[in-house]
């Protein structure tokens, strides 16, 4: 392989991993809406908060999937395949991780260990602070400090916190 090959290579990767945290960060910002909904609603069980769960997070992978599908079609004529399918399915993949910690809190609640709506909830806040971390390592790998990395955290969970604001106040 020639370096001029290597160099787009390791670019590939780079913008492999690069869109598969943007999924992350994208299904992290959609659960907390729908644990937060689900919290809200006072006929919410364990059984239909897990499956709407669940229906959330593979209904938008599905999405995703077939967008991208779509672009690739455009673009290039013809279905992904192979490499090319393999990277869709990892950049993908969060919108379906993005359901095991709220389906883990809600099989907890399902225990009686806790109420559904405090599984919910914690989910959500779960959540947030994983935007949080996320944020500060963002700060960090730009070279801004601890200040900065801090800052970007905040910015990054006051975005979940607002999601939630608004979802709340929304009645859902």
């Amino acid at each position: 392989m020639t370096e001029h090959q290597e160099a787009g290579a390791a670019g590939a990767g780079a913008e492999t991993a690069a869109a598969h945290l943007k999924e992350r960060l994208y299904a992290t910002i959609t659960m907390i809406s729908v644990v937060i909904g689900l919290a809200a609603s006072e006929h919410a069980d364990v059984l239909g908060a897990a499956a709407t769960v669940l229906t959330a997070s593979v209904g938008l992978w599905l999405a995703a999937l077939v967008a991208d599908q779509q672009a690739h079609r455009v673009m290039h004529g013809a279905l992904a395949r192979g490499r090319e399918l393999r990277a869709m399915l990892f950049v993908s993949s969060p919108l379906l991780l993005s359901a095991v910690g709220p389906l883990v809190l809600i099989g907890v609640s399902a225990t009686g260990a806790m109420s559904l709506r405090t599984a919910l909830l914690t989910a959500a806040g779960v959540n947030v602070a994983t935007l949080f971390a996320w944020g500060c390592y963002g700060g960090i790998r730009m070279g801004g400090g601890t200040a900065f990395a801090l800052l970007a955290g905040a910015i990054d969970a006051l975005i979940g916190t607002a999601v939630a604001a608004v979802k709340t106040a929304a009645g859902h």
